[in-house]
């Protein structure tokens, strides 16, 4: 990616500040002062009132599918998504998909849009030196209640080492709702499955159209020029709550930040537990706005799945891309 063409997105960016800050308003009801002045000296400070979730937002960062090198653009999708964060009085919290992690860490003050982009550059094609190296895939599966995933893995491995594979992958990559999967490794294993999916009580299975077996150890070759770029680039603690796909767990420093963001590479995106945590409340408490910001609404179909009733204040903001 040239310099010029990380200029011209960086502005593009800035210049869609304004138009998605006012189409995430923060004129809804429960917001308040952000900033209350302090009481006069010598009288009791109040206590400060339980702030009302529903005028608080949760923000869902898409990834990107097909070939690996696809996700170093993030072009327009990208500058729809980093261009919504700055200066809200709103409280948000940012949470992205596989690479949609680096849009929500942008938002939360975490890293610089142009190194984030860039580091995304080097991730993408770190990913498809790896997924060259063998032949490998990803597989969607929807199960009947009773599939067992980690079991069908173990039958898919066996049955390459059958073939003289000795070291096979295939193991659960994205974990996306109840009974929703993403299983990723060799091809030959995903074939198994595939083939024996209604013994395995899979109801449907669907391969996807990447390059690679990704968030699995078949990409443990692209770890280290993540790496090497995170410690390249600034990375400060999350300004705003942002949750890691690795264990559904929010970021608590710069150090935790780059581990966790070369960590995902190699490990299971754990979106349907990361909903749970972000969605988790009492018996009656409402729940705050959600916007998925960018193409597609795949990830309002997995929190409908998820959570009913968080999905009622779902909106999704759809991409919109400016001629220089």
């Amino acid at each position: 990616m040239s310099a010029s063409l990380v200029v011209r997105l960086a502005a593009a960016s800035r210049r869609k500040v304004r138009y998605l800050c006012r189409s995430l308003s923060t004129d809804q009801p429960g917001n308040g002062d952000p900033h209350p002045a302090p009481p006069p000296d010598g009288e009791p400070a109040e206590r400060r009132p339980r702030k009302d979730p529903s005028g608080r937002s949760v923000l869902l960062f898409p990834g990107t599918g097909g070939r690996a090198a696809e996700d170093g653009s993030l072009s327009a999708g990208c500058v729809c998504h980093l261009a919504s964060c700055s200066g809200e009085a709103e409280p948000r919290k940012p949470q992205g998909f596989s690479v949609g992690e680096f849009a929500a860490l942008v938002f939360s003050g975490a890293m610089n849009f142009a190194e984030a982009l860039y580091a995304v550059k080097v991730r993408a094609e770190a990913m498809q030196k790896a997924s060259e190296l063998v032949p490998s895939g990803m597989l969607s599966v929807i199960g009947r209640p009773q599939a067992q995933y980690k079991y069908a893995c173990l039958q898919a491995k066996e049955h390459c080492k059958s073939l003289g594979i000795t070291e096979p992958v295939c193991s659960v990559a994205n974990y996306l709702f109840p009974d929703g999967r993403v299983i990723a490794g060799h091809q030959q294993a995903l074939d198994f499955l595939q083939k024996n999916s209604r013994h395995l009580q899979f109801m449907r299975t669907k391969p996807l159209p990447v390059s690679g077996a990704f968030h699995t150890e078949l990409m443990k070759s692209a770890t280290e020029p993540l790496r090497e770029v995170l410690r390249q680039v600034e990375v400060r603690r999350p300004e705003i709550n942002v949750y890691s796909n690795v264990d559904g767990k929010r970021y608590m420093n710069e150090s935790h930040v780059r581990r966790q963001l070369v960590k995902q590479l190699v490990s299971p995106v754990k979106w349907e537990q990361t909903l749970h945590e972000i969605f988790e409340r009492m018996q009656g408490e409402k729940f705050p706005h959600t916007y998925e910001v960018g193409p597609g609404k795949q990830l309002g179909a997995t929190l409908q799945k998820c959570n009913r009733k968080a999905f009622n204040t779902y909106t999704h903001v759809d991409v919109t891309t400016y001629d220089d």
